[in-house]
């Protein structure tokens, strides 16, 4: 049993430290029928959820005619090629949920320096 639990426990990959409001490029590798391609997703993260090896984030961006989109991705899932960090904001929350309701200029969060 102790060999599954060791199994389960693998060390994760190697991704940046993510908080919330980071600005964020997530490579993720989509398979379309027998071919596989990698597709980058970028957008901020409003939300972190920590839990070892259930840990995921989620990333919030605006797709066209100003339809915003959200994606949660598993942190350590093998589907995740890579994360940048693009900038990183200053925010007073753990879960950036009022940004759903923001558009423009309104959305926009003040850089960490």
């Amino acid at each position: 049993m102790s060999n599954l639990i060791k199994a389960l426990e693998n060390p994760a990959p190697e991704h940046p430290q993510l908080h919330p409001g980071d600005t964020v490029k997530v490579h993720v590798r989509i398979v379309e029928g027998n071919r596989e391609r990698i597709q980058i997703f970028q957008g901020t993260v409003i939300r972190l959820r920590k839990g070892g090896n259930d840990a995921n984030f989620t990333v919030r961006r605006i797709a066209s005619h100003g339809v915003g989109v959200e994606r949660t991705f598993l942190l350590r899932s093998p589907r995740v090629e890579r994360i940048e960090v693009l900038r990183s904001a200053k925010v007073r929350r753990a879960q950036l949920y009022y940004m759903r309701n923001l558009r423009g200029k309104a959305a926009r969060l003040k850089e960490k320096r």
